[in-house]
């Protein structure tokens, strides 16, 4: 067996994850964040694209950064299963070598991330915050909530190659797109079987409701434990509805059966960064930071004037909340009309 050493990996990959041809958006954002590393590494950034008449996304990836597209299209890769496609990803690392290797936290990226890291035989740090270069050893600082959120851990592979790494959606900012760039498109052949699949996809059930795109909302109305009942979601549910925004609940707001695991923003829950996101009843600790501490506007209501959430807001409202949001249901609701008429 030939051994190689970390020296000849080069290079910066994002994986290009894909459901029927519809793009994750997490993935443009790892091209933004691997567009930084793949600069202060002096390397190339690539994507990689898997699946069956995918090659449409190619000029997306471009457009969002990549320098080089290495693309795999076979029927085998037509719904997702774990085997040929942790197949297809290690055959190409292992051809073209990379020395870091990005894939989103989302329920596809997680599941491929652990099967390639285990092939490989290398590390991978889950659900990152935070990704640097150190300059004196080109190593990757991956940085990461720990021990339940209370201190953040910065996780190093120093021995194996690639080093791996899965980000949340929303946790990096969308990299401004650009139009009509250029890149190399590399189509590499990877000889699939079905029958190595181990799975048959029978039926693909779409989940339909707001909470499954609370990721990608621009205006998110949250609550906590401070609401008291689950009756008082109503105040909430009439804002978001004036606001045309979504609901969202911290953990302790779903652990009382309040909402579903679906709403849940935070480290055990959702990652969100939408414009404005109003944090209603929550004390804001770590945990829940983690989720949506990079929100443009955050809006906290809280009668304690010492809650955490108030040292990361960008305006905040001492008082009861239900005395406030009905006000500002009211105020928003008029100011909506009147800018319509």
């Amino acid at each position: 067996m030939t051994t190689v050493s970390n020296a000849e990996y080069r290079g910066v990959w994002v994986f290009i994850e894909q459901v029927a041809g519809e793009p994750a958006p997490v993935s443009w954002e790892l091209l933004g964040a691997g567009r930084q590393l793949a600069d202060a590494l002096g390397v190339e950034l690539a994507g990689v694209l898997l699946g069956q008449g995918v090659a449409g996304l190619v000029s997306e990836a471009w457009a969002y950064g990549a320098d080089r597209v290495y693309l795999v299209e076979d029927p085998v890769l037509g719904p997702y299963r774990t085997a040929p496609y942790a197949r297809a990803l290690v055959e190409l690392v292992q051809r073209y070598r990379p020395e870091i290797l990005l894939l989103g936290a989302t329920s596809l990226g997680r599941d491929l991330s652990g099967a390639v890291a285990t092939a490989l035989g290398t590390g991978l740090t889950a659900d990152c915050t935070g990704l640097n270069i150190d300059p004196a050893t080109r190593l990757l600082e991956q940085t990461r909530p720990a021990f339940g959120g209370n201190v953040m851990a910065t996780i190093l592979c120093q021995r194996h190659r690639p080093q791996m790494a899965t980000v949340r959606p929303r946790v990096m900012p969308l990299p401004p797109r650009q139009e009509g760039r250029q890149g190399e498109l590399v189509r590499v052949g990877i000889a699939l079987k079905e029958e190595e699949a181990l799975a048959t996809v029978l039926k693909v059930i779409e989940e339909k409701g707001k909470a499954i795109y609370l990721d990608r909302a621009e205006i998110i109305v949250a609550g906590g434990r401070g609401l008291g009942s689950r009756e008082n979601l109503r105040l909430l549910e009439e804002l978001a509805g004036v606001l045309g925004g979504t609901l969202g609940a911290s953990r302790a707001a779903v652990e009382a059966g309040w909402l579903p695991p679906e709403y849940q923003v935070g480290q055990t829950g959702i990652t969100v960064r939408p414009k404005v996101y109003l944090a209603i009843g929550i004390s804001g600790a770590i945990q829940h930071l983690v989720g949506m501490q990079n929100s443009e506007v955050i809006v906290a209501i809280n009668k304690d004037p010492e809650a955490p959430i108030f040292k990361v807001a960008t305006y905040g409202i001492i008082g009861d909340f239900q005395e406030v949001v009905p006000a500002l249901t009211e105020e928003f609701r008029r100011q909506l009309a009147a800018r319509s008429a």
